[in-house]
């Protein structure tokens, strides 16, 4: 049932939280949440809980996620920020955050969620903080409209299909069914790292600078204008954009528009609740010469050293990482848990629709497969200035696409702007 918890449990996991620190009196912490389900809501049906257990309350402001991208670290720069915040941008906040060790109990922490505390440190390796938890983890992937596939008479590639396996097929889609697209990929350089590391694109170099345009690089950016010229992916995708401009492609999916989106774990619920037309399912991360690529990720739960109650904060993010809250979480959400205990275990999604627990099976081993054919992805996603890249690839990918400038030219302009931003 949501919000029960039994109160010896709770006085336990309270002591446990409150280890090595003393609460000297109960705070009022701000906590600004955004959520691309019901994440938030959820959050807040297991504060009570945590209030009755440390006496701490805790003031939560759900906004939309434009907020935290936007907004959130110019908060920080004038101190206006809230005491804990759900935010995606990992190690780019990294100088704001509350080293959370000196009230938590770091070896728990370590076992728990050790391969995912490097995204939020510093560079270098020295940085040994905990500064906070992953509310899920994320991965991309594509989903497939299957009664497109069936109207067309085209089987669907299989596992360890290759990107050019799905292209060909989509492309048979598109001709059989006359949609308007067989592929759209959100417009961000998040999207489409996966293929690109599919592709070969390594990133970093062999000394961990990074670089973006190698040879994997430019394959994979010579097969995705060539999609584009082909017809293959739609104009009103990347091409209706411009700059760093974000263009969310689940509308032309939603509307069955497209055959397939490349998008990420965090559309389940959104396609689960919300498409009644057709069959729809997620698929593994096509491959390539360079593995099988996807990008991890997700939300995190931070605080920040401007709070003025750091042990209520603190303790606020230890109660919600707890194994117990953090499966919770995960089965309220239908979201993959940074848990490793819950990863090794497993968790019961028995209550999820089973196209949803499909869908959370297939981006898991996503994430899996990532992990061992195509490291960089980890790597890439705590790098502190993975920003600047995103910011940098859309526009001149997509000059390239539109023809206002060749592929030559806007590799080579990606390569000096990323470059001087990372210099700066």
């Amino acid at each position: 049932m949501k919000g029960a918890f039994k109160t010896t449990k709770t006085v336990a996991l309270a002591t446990t939280i409150l280890a090595g620190a003393s609460v000297a009196q109960a705070d009022e912490i701000t906590f600004l949440c955004y959520q691309d389900g019901n994440e938030c809501d959820v959050i807040g049906e297991m504060i009570p809980a945590f209030t009755e257990a440390t006496g701490h309350t805790v003031k939560m402001d759900t906004v939309g996620y434009d907020v935290i991208r936007d907004q959130l670290e110019n908060q920080l720069q004038t101190n206006a920020a809230p005491d804990v915040a759900r935010v995606t941008n990992l190690g780019g906040l990294n100088q704001y955050y509350l080293d959370l060790a000196p009230y938590v109990d770091t070896a728990a922490w370590e076992a728990n969620y050790g391969a995912t505390l490097p995204w939020f440190r510093a560079p270098g390796g020295e940085d040994k903080g905990v500064y906070g938890w992953m509310t899920q983890l994320t991965v991309t992937g594509p989903y497939v409209n299957v009664s497109l596939f069936d109207d067309a008479g085209v089987d669907m590639p299989g596992e360890g299909a290759t990107w050019d396996d799905w292209a060909a097929a989509l492309m048979e889609v598109k001709d059989a069914t006359g949609i308007l697209g067989g592929l759209a990929i959100d417009r961000t350089a998040h999207r489409i790292a996966g293929p690109a590391f599919s592709y070969g694109a390594k990133f970093f170099d062999d000394a961990g600078n990074p670089i973006l345009v190698d040879d994997g690089f430019r394959k994979f950016a010579e097969t995705f204008v060539g999609w584009h010229k082909s017809g293959l992916m739609p104009a009103e995708g990347w091409p209706a954009g411009s700059g760093t401009q974000y263009r969310n492609a689940a509308p032309l999916f939603q509307s069955g528009d497209v055959a397939m989106h490349m998008s990420g774990s965090w559309m389940i619920n959104n396609y689960a609740a919300n498409i009644t037309d057709f069959d729809w399912k997620a698929v593994p991360a096509p491959c390539g010469d360079g593995g099988c690529g996807a990008m991890p990720g997700g939300a995190a739960l931070t605080a920040f050293k401007s709070t003025k109650s750091p042990e209520a904060a603190a303790a606020f993010i230890d109660f919600m990482a707890s194994t117990e809250n953090a499966e919770k979480f995960a089965v309220e959400t239908n979201n993959i848990s940074a848990n490793q205990a819950l990863q090794a275990s497993g968790i019961d999604y028995a209550k999820a629709d089973p196209a949803v627990a499909a869908a959370l099976s297939t981006f898991a081993s996503n994430a899996g497969k990532a992990a061992e054919t195509t490291p960089q992805a980890y790597t890439f996603q705590g790098y502190n200035k993975n920003f600047v890249i995103y910011g940098v690839i859309p526009d001149y990918l997509t000059q390239a696409i539109t023809g206002e400038i060749t592929l030559d030219e806007a590799l080579a302009a990606i390569d000096a702007d990323v470059a001087a931003k990372i210099a700066e």
